[in-house]
């Protein structure tokens, strides 16, 4: 199971059942909610609960016989067992329990004020605010007497934190805490069957205990994060190395006292967070993997993993124009105090994203290599511009054909090559850390990158048949796909390029920036989408990124976002309607027409589509579509009217226009009935 924060908005949460033991080679996916943002989650064998932040109402999912009186309670932490859930009121500590288990169900203590609150299997237990301990349900053996501040319960079997944070257990079959652990201090633990894990309060290793196996061979990991990550320490300083575990702008703050005093984050620094630190919690220390629909094995349960939030990091909107900052050392160096240091901003964005493991395979290519290769970034090798610079085309010296990506000198002022390269450093992060998670056949794929003081370079997969750009206006009728099926195919490839970005991706990517010139064909003919430089995690369905101003390229822009500055996913499917017209029509984003006057394709082509009438506006380059492929051809006219509708909640989503791309192509062969209604409202 993993829950993500994300961009502070909303949560998303997964689970996998490993249908073949433990090794993963098979697994059951499934994306089991996407909302507002769940403060804590909670899950037994079957069933998992969370509760919403802010509202701090309880939600189930995995649980179709779930109901309860409590839903609509207000709960400061939660613990579920096989088939009962208990909370804690967060208005006064009191414990309310529900589902179908009578010896846990009604048993509840009924007075007192708790803080903590654990399950097992089939009982439960509570911590009051002295530092009690109360269990109830089926429980074995003798609960121990103290004062604690923090359990954690498997099957039949429990253990308890003590003040001085040494643990004491207890259960059936006479289960204590190992001799060689009774001294340790833990910060937090927590079970899962018959198996116990804590992290350790000296060093934050990872020892687990609970059977045989364990109690010869405890540690497990040599050294974990202890709590979530946040935005901010309030209190005290981030802890070392936390950049292995959290997104960009995000850390984890040490364990001291929450009332020392602290700088607040400066206001000039687009990725110093505001102070909205919520603190750790120990029971977010370490987090088991359970089954989402079914019990795990034993050693399944050991497997687990620190929650991760995603933040923003303020990233700023920009146009996709060459950005001209990087100085190669071939070229005369200017004297300009921005440049003789790295931004350590950005070095911190660097360091975090390829220290979480998305950057493992990526290769760190050397400047040299690359100067030696594109001899010296001549003219003679450049093919295009992207987001943040000039493109060139290469062969390693391993033989590998590349697409090498790499920010433009400039001579512009100081103010000027400043804001230049904030707008560069964006393009290249977003590059760098959407890329290096992203992994689909109809992406172009980054193979590394080089980064110092003055450079930023990005080396991809080098698409041999270019543009789709180049194909619509340069070769026009000599091109390969100057046909209706090969059209509809490289249409359908780029729209599952951005359905993964839309429905896939976790979180979910809007790119902002799709155009002809972003979709490009390998050597097999097969399009990917290209050029995340302008990309933003995208919002939960429904609601919308209120972004600074209006990013794209004339033509593409979605006019409501340009208009309201709006931005959702559906601004990607306006752009690819455009997409569409263009294949269709021939005819550029923005073109002149007869009178030599800027004319907008959308302006042009729809009434036609509209009036029944799309022969009209086809492109010549393209032989007539012949009877069979007249009626995908039309088909595919209504979709693309349907995408570039004024108002995104009436545009489809990607995932049905892939739906709708797919059934054209397949008319182009065999001759299904479509009609005009089938693809949207306005038909």
């Amino acid at each position: 199971m993993r829950s993500q924060s994300l961009a502070s908005s909303y949560s998303v949460m997964e689970c996998w059942r490993f249908l073949d033991g433990v090794n993963g080679t098979n697994m059951s996916h499934k994306r089991i909610y996407r909302g507002p943002i769940l403060s804590e989650v909670e899950a037994g064998n079957s069933h998992v609960c969370g509760i919403v932040n802010g509202t701090n109402n309880l939600n189930c999912w995995l649980w179709k016989e779930w109901k309860s009186n409590n839903s609509t309670k207000s709960f400061s932490s939660i613990a579920v067992g096989n088939e009962f859930i208990c909370g804690l009121d967060s208005n006064n500590g009191s414990i309310y329990c529900s589902g179908n288990d009578s010896k846990v169900v009604g048993k509840e203590p009924k007075n007192g004020n708790y803080s903590v609150i654990a399950a097992g299997s089939q009982h439960a237990c509570a911590i009051s605010l002295n530092g009690g301990l109360s269990c109830w349900g089926s429980v074995a053996g003798n609960q121990p007497e103290g004062v604690f501040k923090d359990l954690a319960l498997g099957d039949n079997r429990g253990c308890t934190v003590r003040v001085n944070d040494t643990v004491v257990c207890w259960g059936d079959d006479g289960f204590r805490m190992p001799t060689t652990l009774v001294e340790t201090g833990f910060i937090g633990i927590v079970a899962k069957g018959s198996v116990f894990c804590g992290v350790v309060a000296s060093n934050y290793s990872v020892l687990c205990w609970g059977n045989s196996t364990l109690n010869g061979n405890q540690l497990v990991f040599a050294r974990v994060m202890p709590g979530p990550c946040t935005s901010y320490c309030p209190s005290c300083d981030p802890l070392p190395g936390y950049g292995d575990y959290c997104a960009l702008g995000m850390m984890v703050c040490q364990r001291c006292d929450p009332k020392a005093p602290s700088s607040p984050p400066s206001p000039d620094s687009k990725l110093e967070p505001s102070e909205n630190s919520n603190g750790w919690t120990p029971k977010m220390i370490v987090l088991l993997v359970v089954g989402c629909l079914g019990s795990l094995s034993l050693v399944a349960s050991l497997v687990f993993f620190l929650c991760r939030c995603r933040g923003s990091g303020g990233s700023r909107v920009h146009d996709s124009g060459p950005i001209e900052l990087a100085e190669n050392p071939q070229i005369p160096r200017r004297e300009s105090e921005d440049q003789q240091v790295a931004p350590p901003v950005l070095k911190k964005r660097l360091s975090h994203m390829y220290s979480l493991g998305n950057g493992g395979h990526l290769e760190e290519f050397s400047l040299e290599a690359l100067v030696k290769v594109t001899d010296n970034f001549s003219q003679e090798y450049r093919i295009g511009i992207g987001s943040f610079g000039t493109v060139y085309h290469a062969i390693l010296e391993d033989g590998r054909e590349v697409a090498i990506k790499r920010a433009e000198v400039s001579a512009s002022s100081a103010m000027v090559i400043r804001r230049k390269q904030e707008d560069r450093d964006v393009a290249f992060m977003a590059e760098l850390e959407f890329l290096s998670r992203l992994n689909h056949k109809h992406l172009v794929r980054l193979l590394g990158f080089y980064e110092d003081a003055k450079e930023r370079v990005l080396v991809y997969e080098f698409m041999s048949n270019c543009t789709l750009h180049d194909h619509l206006h340069k070769f026009k009728g000599s091109s390969p796909i100057a046909s209706w099926p090969n059209r509809l195919q490289v249409a359908l490839d780029a729209a599952r390029g951005i359905d993964y970005l839309h429905a896939y991706a976790v979180p979910p990517i809007i790119h902002r920036d799709i155009k002809p010139s972003n979709i490009l064909l390998d050597s097999n003919w097969t399009a990917k989408v290209s050029d995340f430089g302008l990309s933003l995690m995208g919002p939960q369905d429904g609601e919308s990124h209120l972004s600074l101003w209006a990013a794209g390229t004339l033509g593409y822009v979605d006019p409501e976002y340009y208009r309201l500055h709006i931005l959702t996913t559906k601004s990607d499917v306006y752009s690819f309607g455009v997409v569409l017209l263009e294949l269709l029509s021939g005819y550029k984003a923005i073109h002149t027409n007869e009178e030599g006057m800027p004319r907008n394709v959308v302006d042009f082509v729809v009434p036609y589509i509209m009036r029944g009438e799309i022969h009209r506006v086809l492109d010549p380059n393209v032989p007539p579509p012949t009877p069979v492929e007249i009626e995908a051809v039309q088909f595919i006219g209504y979709l693309a009217v349907d995408c570039v509708g004024l108002e995104g909640r009436s545009r489809p989503s990607m995932s049905e226009v892939v739906n709708c791309l797919e059934r054209a192509l397949a008319a182009c062969l065999v001759q299904p009935t479509l009609t005009p209604s089938s693809t949207g409202s306005s038909r």
